[in-house]
């Protein structure tokens, strides 16, 4: 394992791997270790690239080391009453693991968002600004620490779920903002998927402002859940808007606010079999669920993201994610999907494009470690 003091030292590492053609695997906490495909790729260790660097609250504007634990700048946004609006959250439990290895730089370099990506984009929409080193073994600053991305391209769009294939961050810089004086969530029992689809397609387009909508199949026990957040009156009011939208389809209750953990820990699904991440648009879901009769699955995103157990045929499932306008990615493989590629494959015309790209930043592969498939 390499582990590099700071940048220069990172730096060398890197270009010493593009001359001798090692290839280097990305490592912050280890909480996404589990996902992809086993490389034999030498450990690059990000371990010294911890620590909070600039914390302005009255700016919005957080800047700290990429290896900096997750639960470390929750907590600190949090004394200022203030939060990541992305809702990252630590994949480790997903492998079995203790919550708490997710690093700051992981959740932005696979582009990890929870509930709260309905209303508040995801972690690109909140980063600002970055620092790295890319495959030629060359620092560089991209964001908003500069006035222009002189290579051309917005650097913290393609940063944000480039899974470590492009550059070796050491430093981000986000957006942060206020966390919400109130939250309530609301539930509808007992719809099923396709009316529940209708219901949170109807409260996401009204003047309700929900904050996140998800769906919790279970036949008469199922649950659509809506979330509403900010001061308490605006909540209050919201809530009696959100009653009338969806009047139609049932009747609100209110219900635990911490039942949208569930949607990050998943831990209503089973372990054994693969786990699936299905992005797609949200009117379609119904349709791709119909598909699979008899598998566990949860809904997000009011239907745009779908999580699923699944063990049958790969090729199956992404083909029907793929008629459904989104995509499959494994999260978690089982033995039936022992060497099935992580990544939902593109059409030749975008691989062609995102392969120019990886060489922009890599001409020599060195993150090329062949986990993603």
């Amino acid at each position: 394992m390499l582990q590099p003091r700071d940048t220069r030292d990172l730096a060398e590492a890197i270009a010493d791997a593009a001359l001798d053609g090692t290839r280097l695997a990305i490592r912050g906490g280890g909480s996404k270790d589990g996902i992809g495909s086993p490389s034999d790729a030498l450990p690059l260790a990000m371990h010294a690239f911890a620590g909070v660097i600039d914390y302005d609250p009255a700016e919005l504007v957080l800047t700290a080391g990429a290896a900096t634990p997750l639960a470390e700048i929750e907590a600190l946004v949090a004394g200022q009453g203030q939060m990541l609006a992305f809702a990252p959250f630590d994949h480790g439990p997903l492998f079995g693991r203790a919550a708490g290895s997710a690093t700051l730089g992981g959740v932005i370099a696979a582009g990890v968002a929870g509930s709260q990506r309905l209303s508040q984009g995801g972690s690109r929409d909140h980063l600002l600004g970055f620092q790295a080193v890319s495959g030629r073994g060359e620092a560089f600053t991209a964001g908003a620490k500069v006035v222009k991305n002189v290579t051309g391209y917005d650097l913290p769009k393609l940063a944000a779920g480039s899974w470590g294939r492009l550059f070796a961050m050491t430093e981000v810089t986000l957006k942060v903002l206020p966390a919400p004086r109130a939250a309530r969530t609301l539930a509808i029992a007992g719809l099923g998927f396709v009316e529940a689809q209708v219901a949170m397609a109807a409260a996401i387009g009204s003047t309700a402002e929900v904050a996140a909508a998800a769906y919790l199949p279970g036949g008469a026990t199922s649950s659509t859940l809506f979330r509403l957040q900010g001061f308490a009156p605006s909540v209050a009011a919201r809530s009696d808007t959100l009653s009338r939208v969806v009047a139609p389809f049932g009747t609100l209750d209110a219900v635990d606010d911490g039942c949208w953990d569930g949607l990050t820990s998943l831990a209503a699904l089973p372990a054994g079999p693969s786990l699936w991440r299905i992005n797609l648009p949200p009117s379609r879901a119904p349709v791709l669920i119909a598909a699979f009769p008899g598998i566990d699955w949860l809904a997000d995103w009011a239907g745009g993201l779908l999580w699923l157990a699944y063990d049958g045929p790969a090729d199956t499932l992404r083909a029907a994610a793929e008629a459904a306008g989104g995509h499959a990615m494994l999260v978690r493989a089982s033995a039936a999907h022992e060497g099935v590629p992580m990544l939902h494959p593109q059409p030749s015309g975008v691989a062609a494009l995102e392969a120019r790209v990886r060489r922009a930043f890599d001409p020599a592969g060195v993150f090329e470690t062949g986990r993603f498939g």
